[in-house]
């Protein structure tokens, strides 16, 4: 007889623990709106408990701004009584902790869909549900991830900001860097190689690193797998990853896509394929045909089509549209071609059963979940409707910004609450709390009086 699901997940528990009989506490975690790690920390003892009947936790933690406030954004939180749902673990993501003081476990959890509408609130069963209805369609996606992000002095300048760290190597702090370069990659070599194995330890398939534009900056690639849901835990998992071990080494990391004004900013570049039900690749055209088959050019089509409308969700916040500047291998405008790093919807090159798209227009920030959804949520859209993304751009694609792009999140906000398409995937539920949620931040940010406005008007 062919064991259940609840088997297997059992099975999982029981095999995990005889194997760690040293675990004390184990982290029952998911990932909110903002990709901020929220949960509960269970003792041993009670983590049977926990596996059998799951983790009751309030759908509002799901809609909080990135502050952990509640603005009560379309009646979640205060309007609804603050209800409960009930998280099971995801199989597969029991492992250990191998930055904790004590020895310590973690698993992610997830809200069953089962228990009615608002199990919807979550980003994770967001993108699930988009990723079930491109399989209704005889369609299966293979995504990877890669994210960028700083390390960073724990102390930041007298005026409050960042600033780049003191070099293990050196033992000055670093002002420069060279992009690929291997004696960046040498002289933080023991940090990323605690990063590969805590991923490693923690079932998340990273694979590469690589020095990028500024001082401190890094980019870790994860491996490609035929679960996009799997893809963005990955994504989500790693970020935990590079912040907790960046810590363990006295200093800090940080994946906001602007940190410094005059350096580069922090993408989330997303790579995307889709396979039919024999598993071919449906950009498939042959090694000799580097712009891939129709399926390919109508999923770009969808994806220009929605971009305005998905821009809040690739850039969530102020800081966010700072990294859209001309010349900085940032796409400002819904432009596509082969094997050319200026543009959105990048072909990279290759053979033709890996044949794919790059989205490049994430910053760091965004939540891997909805950015993934709303990637394949256009990317189906052009597949349907058969659109026609019209001419491959080539040359510098990124000197000027591309008519009716969104400035500002403001923009990108109003263009998400009125777009339609992003509705029909997401749900307009989930559109209107995730908007009113971001204004009900941004309401927030504005009240704040900065130090720059004492300078100029005090």
């Amino acid at each position: 007889m062919t064991a259940t699901p609840k088997t297997l997940l059992m099975e999982e528990f029981h095999s995990f623990f005889e194997r760690h009989p040293d675990i004390e506490y184990l982290d029952a975690i998911t990932f909110d709106m903002n990709g901020i790690v929220r949960g509960k920390r269970y003792p041993r003892r009670d983590c049977l408990h926990l596996y059998e009947k799951g983790m009751q936790l309030p759908y509002s933690v799901m809609a909080l701004d990135i502050r952990g406030n509640s603005s009560g954004a379309g009646g979640v939180g205060f309007g609804d009584g603050d209800p409960d749902g009930v998280l099971t673990p995801v199989p597969g993501t029991l492992a250990t902790i191998p930055w904790a003081d004590v020895p310590m476990a973690q698993a992610m959890f997830t809200y069953l869909r089962a228990n009615g509408p608002d199990a919807m609130l979550e980003p994770r069963n967001i993108l699930k549900s988009v990723e079930e209805r491109l399989n209704a369609d005889g369609i299966f996606p293979v995504a990877a991830l890669e994210l960028e992000f700083y390390l960073i002095d724990r102390e930041r300048t007298r005026d409050g900001r960042p600033q780049a760290p003191i070099s293990p190597a050196t033992g000055e702090r670093d002002t420069a860097t060279q992009v690929y370069g291997m004696a960046e990659m040498d002289s933080y070599g023991a940090i990323l190689r605690d990063i590969e194995n805590a991923c490693e330890e923690q079932n998340v398939p990273a694979y590469t690193a690589t020095a990028e534009y500024a001082p401190g900056q890094f980019e870790v690639n994860l491996m490609h797998t035929d679960s996009a849901v799997a893809a963005a835990d990955h994504a989500s998992l790693l970020t935990r990853v590079v912040m907790a071990v960046a810590e363990r080494h006295g200093m800090r990391a940080t994946f906001m896509a602007k940190p410094f004004t005059d350096m580069a900013g922090n993408g989330m570049h997303i790579h995307l394929s889709l396979l039919d039900e024999a598993g071919r690749n449906l950009f498939d055209a042959g090694d000799d045909n580097p712009f891939g088959s129709d399926t390919l050019r109508h999923a770009i089509g969808g994806l220009k089509e929605t971009l305005v409308q998905s821009m809040a969700v690739f850039a969530p916040n102020r800081n966010a549209f700072r990294r859209f500047r001309p010349n900085l291998y940032v796409p400002i405008s819904a432009t596509w071609g082969v094997n050319n790093r200026s543009l959105a919807f990048r072909i990279p090159a290759g053979d033709g059963a890996s044949r794919r798209i790059e989205h490049r227009v994430a910053g760091a920030d965004a939540n891997p979940y909805l950015a993934l959804a709303a990637v394949m949520a256009g990317a189906h859209h052009g597949i349907k409707d058969t659109i026609d993304p019209g001419r491959p751009d080539t040359g510098n694609a990124s000197a000027e910004f591309g008519e009716g792009m969104p400035h500002t999140i403001d923009e990108a906000l109003s263009a998400t609450a009125e777009g339609a398409i992003l509705k029909d995937y997401f749900g307009e539920r989930y559109v209107e709390v995730y908007t009113l949620t971001k204004k009900a931040e941004l309401d927030s940010y504005r009240e704040h009086i900065s130090g720059l406005e004492y300078d100029w008007y005090l």
